[in-house]
This record gives structure tokens, C-alpha cells and sequence, in this order.
């Protein structure tokens, strides 16, 4: 009984002290509707800024005012409550073109916002058809500037006007962008397989030829470096030192050297008056891509998988430079005379051009959207191209300003060479051979060389391409390992080979 009548007093106490603090709340909020309506606004919000705080920042349209709202596909808007007119930010991850603005039309004052599944099939849309451009053109809508403002580099930079209309009694802007259309290429003799030389017992992965333009040099996976006469294709000299695949070989224009360098880190300076090796390079991490040579002074220039381009002394084997930046694994390095000296392209898709000098990057091209594995110097013009899986690009220098794109050599680009009669060509992994004009970027040949009987389909590949001094031969490493020389058809004439070149196709109209 005692522990019952303690349990009783207990509760006894807990509900008294319960009732005094109610009464004491009651009487503080004397309206209890008035406490259930600050409950509810307490909770309202918590759940407004749980749920909904992601887009509690966006302009509300109120109803009763005609706002023009800017937005797209790519784009979002912002607004201002200085003045009765707004000002909105239009975003997105394409430049706009440049002008005054774009009068709205009756379809545009208003802006929905398509569904997910109209974004897409929008962003993958054709150019509009030629009925709906001349329905009406009063001015250019919303929709028409998104739908271009993304378009890829077209074959030559597009000349941009604006264009004053008279619509409804007001001026009004429109931008008028005109395509260029590709100027009639020059034509050039196609090329045909001419000799195939055999002799390495891996892939061959490098070429060179001598200033002299008696002979030439590879570098193959059977770990050997082989120089081959120009003339009969006969072996002259094997060379053995490396202990992995030879990736770059270069000969000097300047002393009696041939460099070489390999995916054992080495990079190694040999004698051919004595045939050895006479000097190393040690510095870099991981194997070496390949190389190049300064056409003026004494420095070697190296790229590597460790992601850097390293600079050398020839003859003090210094390491004058560690070109740091690229953030994949640098697969081509090229010099020139002028500056800027050094141009590498990289796994990380982007080529850099350096200064030497300095030995840092004067320019970042970031255009490109797959690996870089080639890049070309023009031998008369001050401009370069560049390799890629998604395309050929062009390129003037100083500053890497774009000339236009290559595209249709669907396949990852190994390698590229161009000759003074601005034949450009591009060999890729899947074994064929593109010939491009330089100038107008028009692919007049394709070559895909059967692979050679004992060797596989699969062994189909083009690891380097070059022409010799004198532009009349074209020497190609492949993958089937033998060395494959090209020279132009004597018996080919525009009658029996005609450029199948169509202006009227490549026209874009204007919008």
C-alpha cells in the first residue's frame, strides 16, 4: 500500500505541474486561433525552405503584366526591380553573338520552358526548313539564336551583320549571319602504293628522313631503330639499345646525330659516324612519345606520359626546361623557329604553345574534344593542324586563332603530314590514309592498303606518315609491320580524276 499511495502522490504532482505551466501558456496567448496560425506559418516555412529552397530565388511572373522573360535551352533568367523594364541575364554554355539585341516577337514575349524531353530532341534538331525561314522574318526569335549560338566552328570563321527593319512603324535588330561557302579546292594528283618494305619484326611506330634525303629511319616495337635507303627501300643498318618500343626518332640537320626515344623513359643520342650511343637524357618518369629537334639551336624537345614536355641541352644533356600543365599524358611535341617555339598536344585534349624562353605556355587551345595525338607545321605558311578523334583543326599562330575544322576521317589520328603544295594528310588507327587540301579542307582520296598476307585485319593501323625532302614520296609506319611509300599517279589528270566538288550542296542558308 505505502508503494502505491508514493506512485499516486508522484503522478499527482507530475499532472499539477503539467496544468500550471497550460494555464500559465493560456494566459499568455490569450487567442488560441491566433497560436494555431503561428504554428501553422512556422511550419509552412520550414517545409517552403526544406522542399522548395532551390527556387525560392527565381522571379515570379505576376499575372496583369506582359514581361518579356529571355531564356532557352541552355540558358536561365534573372531579374532586377530597378524601373518598370528588367534587365535579364541570359547564360549558357555557348558564347552569344555579339549585338545591340533582338526585338521580340508575338511568339516570343512569353517563354515556356519545354519539357526534358523537348530539350533533347531541340539540342538534336536540323536547321529549320527553307518554308518556315520565309514564313515570316521580322525578326530572329529566341528559339533561332539557341539553335545556332551552339553551332560547331564551321569551315571558315562566318561573317555576322545586323541588319535595321522596319516592323510595325519601329526599328528593329536582326543578326544575320552568313555562311561562307568552300571555295573551289585546288586539285591535286592522287597518290598510289608504290613499295612496301618489310623488315621489323614489331609494329612500327616512328619515322625520319635524313637533310641529305639518301635515307631514312624507324623506330619499331621490336625494341630496334632500322635505316632504310631512299632509293631501293634495301636495309642499310640495324641499331639496338632501347629495351622497349621505339616511339620518336629525329635526325639533326645540325651535326651527325640521330635521337631516339622509347616507352623505357630513355632518350638517347647516337653517333653515326660510329653507330652508338654516345649521350642519355635521364629525367623523365614514365616512357617518352616522342621528339623533336629546334631547327635553329642546339635543343631537343621531349613529351611523355608523365604528362610534361621536357627541354634538353643537346650537348650538356641539361634538362633546361620541365614544361608542367598538361594534366594527361602528352603525346606530340613539334618546334618551330618563331615564337611561340614549342607546340604540344595532349591525351587531355588540349594543345599548348610555349615560349621557350620562359618555359611557360602562352596559349591553351581547348577546342578539340578527344585526345591530341598529331600536329603538323605548315612548311611555308605560319599556321599548323592538329589530330584528333573528333576532327582536324587548323590553326594560325601566334596566339592558336582557329581557320577551320576537317571532318570526316571518322577514326582516332595517329599522324599528320603536309608538303609546300598543301596536300594534308592524316593517317589513323583503323589503317586508312586521308588526303585533304589545305586550304579549303576538301578530302580528295582515301586509302585503306590491304595488310600484308600473315598479318591480321586487326593489324590495320597508321602509326606515322611523313613526305621526304623532296615531297614527291610519302612514308608511312603501320601496324601490319612494314613501311609503305605513296607517290603521286604521273599518269592522273583533272579529266580523269575530277574534284567532285559541289558549291550548291555546301551552302547553308542564312537565317
Amino acid at each position: 500500500m505505502t508503494e502505491d499511495v508514493q506512485k499516486h502522490s508522484v503522478h499527482t504532482l507530475v499532472f499539477r505541474s503539467l496544468k500550471r505551466t497550460h494555464d500559465m501558456f493560456v494566459s499568455d496567448h490569450a487567442n488560441p486561433i491566433a497560436l494555431d496560425d503561428h504554428s501553422h506559418k512556422v511550419k509552412m516555412s520550414s517545409k517552403l525552405k526544406a522542399d522548395y529552397g532551390a527556387v525560392l530565388h527565381m522571379p515570379v511572373l505576376k499575372e496583369g503584366k506582359d514581361r518579356p522573360i529571355l531564356g532557352g535551352l541552355h540558358g536561365h533568367q534573372t531579374s532586377t526591380e530597378s524601373g518598370d523594364d528588367p534587365e535579364y541575364l541570359v547564360t549558357g554554355t555557348h558564347a552569344y553573338p555579339s549585338g545591340p539585341g533582338v526585338a521580340l516577337t508575338a511568339e516570343t514575349k512569353l517563354h515556356r520552358m519545354p519539357s526534358e524531353a523537348g530539350v533533347h530532341s531541340m539540342a538534336l534538331t536540323l536547321p529549320p526548313s527553307q518554308a518556315r525561314l520565309d514564313a515570316g522574318r521580322t525578326a530572329a526569335s529566341v528559339g533561332d539564336i539557341h539553335r545556332h549560338a551552339g553551332i560547331a566552328e564551321r569551315s571558315q570563321p562566318p561573317m555576322s551583320s545586323l541588319v535595321h527593319m522596319e516592323a510595325g512603324g519601329t526599328k528593329t535588330s536582326a543578326l544575320v549571319r552568313k555562311a561562307p561557302t568552300m571555295p573551289k579546292p585546288a586539285w591535286h594528283p592522287p597518290w598510289k602504293l608504290f613499295r612496301v618494305i618489310s623488315g621489323h619484326l614489331g609494329w612500327v611506330r616512328s619515322i625520319a628522313v635524313e637533310p641529305g634525303n639518301q635515307w631514312f629511319v624507324t623506330g619499331s616495337a621490336d625494341r630496334t631503330i632500322k635505316i632504310w635507303d631512299l632509293a631501293s627501300g634495301k636495309l642499310k643498318l640495324s641499331l639496338t639499345g632501347h629495351i622497349s618500343t621505339v616511339r620518336g626518332v629525329a635526325v639533326s640537320s645540325r651535326s651527325p646525330y640521330l635521337f631516339s626515344c622509347g616507352e623505357d623513359k630513355q632518350v638517347k643520342c647516337w653517333d653515326l659516324e660510329y653507330n652508338k650511343v654516345i649521350r642519355h637524357y635521364h629525367g623523365h618518369l614514365s616512357a617518352v612519345y616522342g621528339l623533336d629537334l629546334h631547327p635553329t639551336i642546339d635543343v631537343l624537345v621531349t613529351c611523355s606520359r608523365d604528362a610534361t614536355a621536357r627541354v634538353w641541352d643537346i650537348r650538356s644533356k641539361a634538362n633546361v626546361h620541365t614544361l608542367s600543365g598538361h594534366t594527361n599524358t602528352v603525346a606530340t611535341v613539334k618546334c618551330q623557329a618563331a615564337e611561340p617555339q614549342i607546340i604540344t598536344g595532349s591525351h587531355d585534349s588540349t594543345i599548348r604553345l610555349w615560349d621557350l624562353v620562359a618555359g611557360k605556355t602562352r596559349a591553351t587551345l581547348t577546342n578539340h574534344k578527344k585526345s591530341v595525338r598529331a600536329v603538323v607545321l605548315h612548311p611555308r605558311q605560319y599556321t599548323f593542324a592538329s589530330g584528333s578523334a573528333d576532327n582536324i583543326k587548323q590553326w594560325t599562330f601566334p596566339d592558336g586563332n582557329f581557320i577551320q575544322n576537317l571532318s570526316g576521317h571518322n577514326a582516332i589520328i595517329n599522324t599528320l603530314a603536309v608538303n609546300s603544295d598543301g596536300v594534308l594528310v592524316s593517317g589513323a588507327d583503323n589503317g586508312t590514309i586521308h588526303m585533304w587540301d589545305w586550304r579549303t579542307g576538301y578530302n580528295f582520296q582515301r586509302i585503306h592498303a590491304a595488310v600484308q598476307p600473315g598479318s591480321l585485319d586487326s593489324e590495320s593501323g597508321i602509326f606515322a606518315c611523313m613526305f621526304d625532302h623532296s615531297e614527291s614520296r610519302l612514308i608511312c609506319a603501320e601496324a601490319d609491320k612494314t613501311i609503305k611509300v605513296y607517290r603521286e599517279d604521273d599518269t592522273a589528270t583533272e579529266e580523269s580524276h575530277p574534284v567532285n566538288w559541289k558549291p550548291e550542296i555546301l551552302k547553308r542558308k542564312r537565317f
